[in-house]
């Protein structure tokens, strides 16, 4: 499960950004919480260590966004 997950930045004419990088990353984040939430209720329809490498795995993925939209919006280039 290394593979590599490249996304683009979709931005207007001006460079604003179309998608706010706190909506996609607390969708990430609140994802992962709800599978947690789930296991730790006694769910046993789902695998706990597969929960938890995805709810990992989704919360690397936030982080990239707002690390890429933070360098987007200084200027920077990630």
């Amino acid at each position: 499960m290394n593979r590599e997950v490249t996304l683009p930045l979709i931005v207007d004419h001006r460079g604003t950004l179309q998608v706010s990088a706190a909506d996609v990353s607390k969708l990430l984040r609140t994802v992962g919480g709800r599978w947690l939430h789930l296991v730790e209720s006694g769910d046993d329809r789902l695998d706990e260590d597969t929960v938890a490498a995805l709810t990992i795995e989704l919360a690397k993925l936030a982080d990239r966004i707002d690390v890429a939209c933070i360098a987007h919006s200084s200027g920077s280039r990630a």
